[in-house]
């Protein structure tokens, strides 16, 4: 008895399961595929039809008055214009399917054809992009093989074309005069909407013999495919969050099946994973902090800056509404942004005189070479590229990468303020600080420029309310 439910409980046994319905799911299809060629024939006739409509209607107009129409605006006040007219409105008004019904001539430009007579010559728009079927009007048709062929003799479109004037499936027919010319082509379509219905119509009956001869396919898939992939795509999502950095995810699994134990494998995995990387992370935490603190020791003029950072990071991502994991990397981050001075040169760090070019050049690598340090211990990559990024400027011009707006980590943009703020407030060899007051004034300057307008307010109204 045990084994017999074991047996049932078994994944291979729910594998057997969703064999038979995907076996029963393709008979279905099969039928489908068949009804499938039912609406590829209503389609074809439909094309037939709009073909012997244009033909028909082509026989209706006399070709030596279309001749006579004059090829510009002032051609629709022409009587060769009005009487071929009137002949395209009777056989629209007699043929309710028509939607447009046209007559296209050649022009000198291969693939480019011109309107005579349309049956509803309205102009649509504004200044460059009207639209307009007036008598000399330009028609690109090199899109439209079908509407070319016509001069040569009946054609439809072999599917729905769109252009200015919208979807539609089209009949084409050649225009001959008294000695047998082809002096233009006359152009009949058919709306989508209409096309759409009709082909809805064989669909509906199609559908409704599908779902009878599949119903118990649907029945079974949805009974057990639900069991079968339900905990597949819980473990396919675990996979997925712990890819991208995120350990504490746990997987709900219930069951006694050989992937529910996967399930709850994984989260031991899981769980083991998560607190190896904290320890990791908080020894590497401790040691780049207190590398920071060396650089830091050798000038005195930026001693507690990355601290001073961080602690008003922390501030305006309160004010910000940040969740506790993304305020613990923001205040991680701000502490050791600066890490790639490590590989500038002492004597330029500390120079008293104004840096040459050449050193300057070296200074504005530090974002990167920070991140060159991080990468290979840094698990999660927003680290990096709040590192690369905290010398990006709001409008394009920082450094290293000249990103701009919001192409910028949030976090890199606050760091920048309270990086810029922090050292204009604190006395420089070159310098002395600039009052709080000051350095307000210079945050709300650089608003837009080099700092986010939003940011600042935030950041501006902290300082404000402190004493």
């Amino acid at each position: 008895m045990t084994k017999i439910r074991s047996y049932f409980e078994s994944f291979q046994f729910k594998v057997t399961l969703a064999l038979v319905a995907s076996m029963l799911f393709v008979g279905g299809m099969s039928n489908f595929l068949i009804y499938k060629v039912s609406l590829d024939s209503q389609f074809n006739q439909l094309r037939d039809k709009i073909k012997i409509v244009a033909r028909t209607a082509a026989l209706l107009v006399d070709g030596d008055v279309l001749a006579r129409v004059p090829l510009n605006h002032e051609g629709a006040a022409s009587d060769a214009y009005k009487i071929v007219l009137e002949r395209l409105r009777r056989i629209k008004k007699a043929n309710r399917q028509i939607r447009f019904i046209y007559t296209l001539a050649k022009t000198s430009q291969d693939g480019v054809l011109q309107f005579v007579v349309d049956a509803d010559p309205l102009i649509i728009g504004r200044g460059k992009d009207k639209l307009s079927a007036l008598p000399g009007d330009r028609y690109d048709a090199t899109r439209f093989p079908e509407m070319l062929s016509g001069f040569e003799g009946p054609s439809s479109d072999t599917k729905l074309e769109v252009d200015q004037w919208g979807a539609t499936l089209s009949g084409y027919a050649p225009i001959v005069d008294n000695d047998g010319k082809t002096i233009a082509i006359l152009g009949a379509d058919i709306a989508a909407t209409d096309v759409y219905k009709a082909q809805n119509e064989i669909l509906r009956r199609a559908l409704f013999v599908l779902i009878i001869g599949i119903i118990l396919s649907v029945l079974l898939g949805v009974v057990f495919s639900r069991r079968i992939t339900k905990p597949i795509e819980k473990i396919v999502a675990g996979t997925r969050s712990i890819a991208s950095g995120n350990l504490n995810y746990q997987v709900e699994v219930a069951g006694n099946d050989e992937i529910s134990e996967l399930g709850r494998n994984f989260n031991r995995m899981a769980r083991s994973l998560y607190k190896a990387r904290r320890r990791m992370q908080n020894y590497v935490y401790r040691v780049i902090q207190s590398l920071i603190r060396i650089i830091e020791a050798k000038d005195s003029y930026t001693r507690g800056h990355s601290e001073r950072v961080a602690e008003y990071a922390l501030k305006i991502g309160q004010r910000w509404g940040l969740s506790p994991e993304k305020m613990e990397l923001l205040h991680e981050t701000a502490v050791l942004h600066d890490i790639g001075k490590l590989g500038i040169q002492e004597n330029v760090l500390n120079k008293k005189e104004k840096l040459t070019p050449e050193e300057w050049e070296l200074i504005k690598k530090h974002p990167v070479i920070g991140e060159d340090i991080l990468r290979p211990i840094m698990i999660n990559p927003e680290m990096l590229a709040i590192v690369r990024g905290h010398h990006e400027r709001f409008d394009g011009t920082g450094y290293p990468d000249k990103l701009s707006g919001n192409n910028i980590h949030l976090f890199a943009q606050i760091l920048s303020i309270i990086d810029s703020y922090d050292a204009m407030t604190s006395v420089r060899a070159y310098r002395p600080a600039l009052s709080k007051e000051q350095a307000i004034e210079e945050l709300k300057r650089s608003k837009g420029t080099q700092f986010n307008p939003r940011i600042v307010d935030v950041f501006v109204k902290i300082l404000e309310e402190e004493k």
